[in-house]
């Protein structure tokens, strides 16, 4: 991107208007904005960019441009709902009202999906706030209704540089996301809940790794159960080494072991035997390799590459062109266990330019006999070769019962060769023959809504079940009025063979065995607040004491709120009475025998960030002594439904404490807060607690039922506006007043939250 303008003065510019005139303000900046991405698509959809070799010219996901200046976001449109046949795409990265966020970007999304409940889902991506800018966080939303509805929460840590979002789930539904630090050095997230809520394993840094990361998890009943495995390219935390495991969940990563080949840009999985092998693209020769380690299942032994195996793909990877800035395509492996008779088949795909070509293929193998051997490349897309045309970011998924999806972004209907459409096809005789493609998307410009980086992202992913699949992908559908522009915007769709049916929501998968009905145990007592003061609750944070208040509840009329300053009626206001300390409040309760759940919902405000102020939910022992960090945030949402597994602590007496810490920064008074309700704890009905104390409040429902928002239909042309359909929306949270100076500002050090014995204590 260009840098034709003065930096320092487009800062004092921003800094001007923003005390002046906002509507100023935000007609420059769209001008600017104009300015600067005109530039990029002038360079790009006037003639594609020269492709190159991954291996030579690959742009490190680096940190090379600051945060942009800060924008007040008053302006939102209605989310898009872009269907297409029988296929319907929903936005992700919409707001706390399900809106779409205008002037912000999001790519390069991965998506996970509980194996328990297949309406819960997650989707990692980089996310954009500014699009000036190319500094990227990582973003994250979630989903309880089969991704008809999207929450966004926020950023997993705000204002830190993340990157290359992959997740992944286990077989009873955790879910892990691990990021890419300006580093390249990496951590590993974990969500007990479905994706509502992200623990960090470790401090910043500590998972190892390097660029273009992925990782898997063995879910086998073999001695390597639950064990992580991650591989990377030659740009790495170490310096040395392109491999790595965890044998405790992600928390601890062994010392790095150098991979064949030095193979990179693809992707790992584990057979039922407990083998892990390894797919991708040597460094140094552009062959394709599948690489077996047949002790990484091992514990006590460090992990050995015992197979190597030459793979042809029809081509090599490649980047630029389509996609100026980044790859067209990576590797992608992945292995059968349906425990039928292509059980443990290794099969990888890829978006390959095919010799004499500079344009890509979608193009597949298999082996049957454990990755001695490959078959013979075959070529997904089914219209005719045709140098001119794109079939890029091509991806796949094995289902439980063997059937294999593949989708991909085509431009085989487009008179300009670049505007892109998703297309999927499908398997059922081991990919063998392959179903005719189909498109299940509108068509979009990939060239609009760069975020300062000539890319839309290095790759798409999915998940299959036994009746279809489960996509996340970027596209350009929503129109910005303000420069004229599409922007790049994240979404879930889902897929199936034949396109039978109307709807997309995915048939739920049946659980092992029935999950029981919970009930309230009525051990926490004043679960909601109703009774209009704390007791039972204990407050134990008394420079600023929290509050039973009711301006906002999730439920009944009341709800808990800690932080702000309620005793002057400041709950996110910057009203210059910031207090200094903690504000905390905890219920103490014994933990019944079996299997107990702890749900409760929490809505959270702040100015801040998390290095001054934060909002934290533990589970401490009785002396108050941490167990478990639900949480550590610094963020604005709407009520989010938290539930943590107690089971571990079963006979246990402990506390659920929620504290809010703030720095005492006045003037403006950066205040921060959360609002808590509907505290329970549950089990399977039937079974018997020590107390059957009967809650004063009915009995909460553990997952929200998400309201139904706005939508608007999908559109090319730009100058179509999509029309909203008015429908009743969620409670609007309080707009924090915007600051009037953006840049950093001296304080003091704050003190470090109060944590057990690690400072990211892990989820049992």
């Amino acid at each position: 991107m260009p840098k034709a303008f003065d930096e320092e003065a487009f800062q004092r510019f921003n800094i001007l208007t923003m005390r002046n005139d906002m509507s100023y303000f935000k007609v420059l900046t769209a001008r600017l904005l104009i300015c600067l991405v005109s530039t990029v698509v002038l360079g790009t959809a006037s003639g594609q960019a020269p492709t190159w070799d991954p291996h030579t010219k690959t742009p490190l996901e680096k940190y090379d441009n600051p945060p942009a200046p800060y924008i007040f976001r008053l302006e939102t449109s209605p989310r898009m709902v872009s269907p297409y046949g029988v296929f319907i795409s929903y936005q992700a990265n919409v707001d706390a009202n399900g809106n779409n966020i205008i002037g912000d970007a999001a790519n390069e999304c991965s998506i996970s999906v509980d194996p328990t409940n297949t309406s819960r889902m997650a989707i990692g991506w980089r996310q954009f706030d500014n699009v000036t800018s190319n500094f990227r966080q990582g973003g994250w939303g979630y989903t309880t209704d089969g991704g008809m509805h999207w929450t966004f929460p926020g950023v997993l840590e705000p204002g830190v540089f993340r990157s290359d979002p992959v997740t992944n789930s286990n077989e009873t539904g955790t879910f892990f996301y691990l990021s890419l630090l300006q580093t390249f050095c990496e951590n590993m997230y974990r969500s007990t809940n479905g994706g509502q809520s992200w623990t960090e394993l470790q401090s910043d840094g500590l998972a190892g790794g390097g660029d273009k990361q992925w990782f898997t998890i063995d879910k086998t009943g073999g001695p390597g159960h639950g064990f992580q495995y991650q591989s990377w390219d030659t740009a790495t935390c170490s310096g040395s080494g392109q491999f790595s495991r965890s044998t405790d969940g992600g928390v601890t990563w062994q010392a790095t072991i150098a991979v064949p080949n030095s193979a990179d840009l693809g992707t790992l999985d584990v057979a039922t035997n407990g083998n892990l092998f390894i797919g991708g693209l040597g460094e140094f020769n552009n062959v394709f390799y599948c690489i077996r380690s047949s002790n990484a299942q091992i514990g006590g032994q460090t992990p050995t590459f015992d197979q190597v195996t030459s793979v042809n793909m029809g081509g090599v990877l490649g980047g630029g062109g389509i996609n100026p800035a980044g790859l067209d395509g990576q590797l992608f492996l992945a292995i059968d266990k349906s425990g039928g008779p292509t059980n443990n088949n290794i099969y990888m795909l890829a978006s390959v330019v095919p010799s004499g070509r500079s344009t890509t293929d979608v193009m597949f193998v298999r082996s049957t006999d454990g990755g001695l051997t490959f078959s013979a490349p075959l070529k997904i897309n089914d219209d005719p070769v045709n140098p001119s045309k794109w079939h890029w970011f091509g991806t796949f998924s094995v289902a439980p019962n063997g059937r294999l999806d593949a989708v991909w972004y085509d431009t085989r209907n487009a008179a300009n060769n670049t505007d892109s459409q998703l297309f999927y096809s499908y398997s059922t005789d081991a990919g063998m023959t392959w179903s005719p493609n189909v498109a299940v998307s509108n068509p979009f410009n990939p060239f609009e809504g760069y975020p300062n980086q000539s890319k839309i992202g290095d790759y798409i992913t999915m998940v299959s079940d036994d009746t279809g699949s489960n996509v996340a992908y970027a596209a350009t559908f929503n129109f910005n009025p303000n420069n004229g522009q599409h922007e790049e915007d994240v979404y879930y769709v889902r897929v199936f063979p034949g396109g039978q049916g109307s709807t997309p929501t995915p048939t739920p998968t049946a659980s092992p065995t029935p999950t029981p009905t919970p009930c309230d145990t009525g051990l926490i007592q004043n679960e909601g607040f109703e009774t209009g003061d704390f007791p039972p609750w204990v407050i134990d944070g008394h420079t600023n004491d929290p509050a039973v208040v009711t301006n906002f509840a999730h439920t009944g009329t009341h709800s808990a709120f800690a932080g702000g300053n309620p005793q002057q009626s400041t709950y996110c206001e910057e009203n210059s009475n910031e207090p200094l300390g903690d504000s905390s409040f905890y219920q103490q309760f014994t933990v019944p025998a079996g299997t107990s759940t702890l749900s409760f919902y929490h809505k959270d405000c702040t100015n801040d960030s998390i290095s001054f102020d934060w909002q934290d939910a533990y589970i401490t022992n009785s002396s108050g002594t941490i167990l478990q960090t639900i949480y550590h945030l610094c963020d604005t949402t709407d009520w989010i439904n938290v539930q943590v597994d107690m089971s571990a602590y079963a006979g246990q007496t402990v506390r659920i404490k929620f504290l809010v810490h703030q720095d005492g920064f006045n003037p403006p008074g950066d205040t921060t807060g959360q609002w808590v309700d509907d505290v329970a704890l549950y089990t399977p009905c039937g079974t018997p607690t020590p107390s059957p104390t009967v809650s004063p409040t009915a009995t909460a429902t553990p997952t929200a039922t998400p309201t139904a928002t706005a939508t608007a239909t999908a559109t090319v042309a730009p100058t179509a506006t999509p029309t909203p359909t008015p429908t009743p929306t969620a409670t609007p949270r309080p707009t924090p007043t915007p600051r009037s100076e953006p840049t950093p500002r001296g304080r003091p050090t704050p003190p470090p939250r109060p944590l057990g014995p690690s400072s990211r204590p892990a989820t049992p």
